[in-house]
């Protein structure tokens, strides 16, 4: 365990601080870089080997990032390090419009605050933490020179992304929705198997995104096309940095959200089909 958290521990047990003393004092930074696998579907089917690896290169900044997480005993901020975009020049303003924004986490509060822009429009996107019903196992292994455990849990694919859109979610929806008439369907709920490494060595309930619940601080995560992995950790940094929870935007919840993100793109959708078809 950190020399620094173990000695803050030993003073609390030993009555010569309070857990308020701890908590204010204490404070870590992991840096998770995260990579995605691309999915061409049907659509890379009839692409060349060559083809793919071009579409590849163009998107490595949307497919792969970095992001820190600043955490407290019971807060935490997760934000994309623009520091390595500004010094490539990548960009990608299409992507930004579903890539997870600044996200602020309350695990004593079970408060989400998640700010977002979608085509020129900032949000605020406030909800409860995600309900992970982790199955802890016996598995262990080092990832960097922290101890971990093995956790599962099972979680519904559409809430996995929620910042995010594709159009068969949307079909799908569509599809729900004309047929809510049928109340002998019942809508089948499709799943997404997450495997998470948490280390005991730090005792905090934090994680990259949305992750959070396990009894120590998550450090590695696959969850679908997706492997999130710390790859440095500073614990009580010198320069301590001060957590606020993002405060701009219109406030909505998540479901909120993506009603809006859909309602757009199938505005999109529509008018652009309606051009072709003159």
């Amino acid at each position: 365990m950190n020399t620094t958290f173990t000695h803050f521990l030993a003073l609390v047990l030993t009555g010569f601080i309070s857990i308020n003393t701890l908590a204010q004092n204490f404070q870590g930074k992991a840096y998770y870089s995260t990579k995605s696998k691309l999915e061409l579907g049907n659509w890379g089917a009839t692409m060349s080997e060559a083809q793919k690896k071009q579409i590849q290169e163009r998107l490595k900044n949307r497919l792969e990032k970095v992001y820190i997480l600043t955490f407290s005993i019971e807060e935490s901020v997760y934000d994309e390090d623009e520091k390595l975009d500004a010094i490539s020049g990548a960009t990608d303003s299409w992507g930004k419009n579903f890539a997870p924004g600044e996200l602020y986490k309350n695990v004593k509060s079970n408060t989400l605050l998640q700010s977002q822009e979608f085509y020129g429009k900032q949000f605020l996107v406030k909800d409860k933490l995600q309900l992970i019903e982790w199955s802890l196992t016996n598995e262990t292994k080092k990832v960097g020179e922290y101890h971990c455990m093995k956790a599962v849990a099972l979680i519904p694919s559409t809430e996995l992304y929620w910042y995010d859109f594709s159009w068969d979610r949307l079909r799908n929806n569509e599809t729900e929705t004309a047929a809510t008439a049928d109340t002998t369907k019942k809508k089948q709920i499709k799943m997404t198997q997450i495997e998470a490494w948490y280390t005991p060595q730090i005792p905090v309930s934090h994680g990259p995104g949305e992750y959070t619940g396990l009894p120590g601080l998550i450090l590695e995560v696959s969850a679908d096309n997706t492997t999130i992995l710390c790859s440095k950790i500073v614990m009580n940094p010198e320069d301590k940095t001060k957590i606020e929870a993002p405060s701009k935007g219109k406030e909505v919840t998540k479901k909120e959200y993506q009603n809006i993100v859909q309602k757009k793109m199938a505005e999109m959708r529509d008018m652009y089909s309606g051009r072709r078809g003159r």
